[in-house]
């Protein structure tokens, strides 16, 4: 008997973005015609997303236009997450300082809060989402106002975002800038906290989802936070050297080379003692030494993966093995 597709476990997908189905304005190789065969399945879609520079009906017609299957109903974004964490620490009718977009803005707003431009106007509140307009200014309008006591709200701390012509500083570099000027911490809406997640889970009526994202510290952080299964895909941000050396918290269950890995089984290293074997590839830890055998590729990196994981499993810092490469392990 043929053995499973890997996504053949699982109910639905929660889809990162940004790295995953597209970088830039185009759309990644495979990535939109995998989504379009999870309906055939059985397999629900949503998509968790901390760009809160745009609406859900804006990403889904973006979505749609790259030729994926996309309803705003689908889209669940840091955003919309970040108005309600306000909504839960602020009283209505306050005074809201937005640093971000218009989309930003209108969630703030339709929350019942009042959106100002100035620390002047003594908001209460300090919103922040990436916006790709925003400027040295509104930063300064924020810090003036943490640093009088308004309460603070970041969507999203990622420090960088993929775009198709390279890696770019992210919403958490603009929410550093401001915590270097004001020894301030804010309370985070978006991935990685579990939340979102559970929200999206909930929504889409899904029991057993996959989580699948190419960040390790917002996609695969958050859902493990949220208790899911998840997955890396080496499409955005995150590289197998970078998988490889994950701190324990962020480790993913599966590596994907993309999302079109979803419809072949899944090819999981399988230990005989220390060795970890995949595919044509080996792996075993040897007094602190990763040392790997067999062919250059994906497989490799799933044997290293395992194996260096069960030689270090509790880290809370990234673990960067040195790696010996040999012949076939015994």
């Amino acid at each position: 008997m043929a053995e499973p597709n890997l996504i053949a476990g699982y109910d639905a997908l929660l889809c990162d973005l940004d790295g995953v189905v597209y970088a830039g304005a185009g759309a990644i190789d495979g990535a939109t015609q995998a989504l379009e065969g999870l309906a055939a399945v059985g397999v629900s879609l949503g998509y968790i997303t901390n760009n809160a520079s745009r609406s859900a009906e804006q990403v889904a017609a973006h979505l749609r236009e790259l030729g994926a299957p996309a309803e705003a109903g689908q889209v669940f974004g840091s955003a919309r997450a970040g108005a309600e964490l306000l909504a839960q620490h602020v009283e209505p009718g306050a005074k809201v300082l937005v640093a971000g977009s218009e989309t930003l803005a209108r969630e703030v707003q339709d929350r019942g809060f009042v959106t100002v431009g100035s620390a002047k106007d003594k908001p209460a509140a300090v919103i922040q989402g990436f916006d790709p307009m925003i400027g040295w200014t509104d930063l300064a309008e924020a810090s003036y106002a943490i640093a009088a006591g308004a309460f603070w709200v970041a969507t999203n701390t990622d420090l960088t975002i993929p775009r198709a012509e390279g890696i770019a500083p992210g919403n958490g570099s603009l929410v550093a800038a401001v915590r270097a000027a004001t020894g301030a911490m804010p309370l985070v809406a978006g991935k990685p906290e579990a939340a979102l997640f559970r929200t999206a889970a909930a929504q889409l009526g899904a029991e057993r989802p996959l989580v699948v994202g190419d960040r390790l510290d917002t996609d695969i952080l958050g859902g493990n936070n949220a208790g899911m299964d998840t997955a890396v895909v080496l499409t955005g941000v995150d590289t197998m050297e970078s998988v490889l050396a994950a701190r324990t918290a962020e480790r993913p269950r599966y590596l994907l080379s993309g999302l079109g890995e979803l419809y072949r089984p899944y090819a999981a290293p399988v230990s005989t003692g220390r060795v970890f074997r995949c595919g044509g590839a080996s792996a075993e830890v040897r007094d602190g030494t990763l040392h790997l055998a067999g062919a250059p590729g994906l497989d490799a990196w799933r044997a290293a993966c395992a194996a260096w994981w069960a030689a270090v499993p509790d880290t809370e810092e990234p673990a960067v093995p040195k790696i010996e490469h040999g012949p076939q392990l015994d």
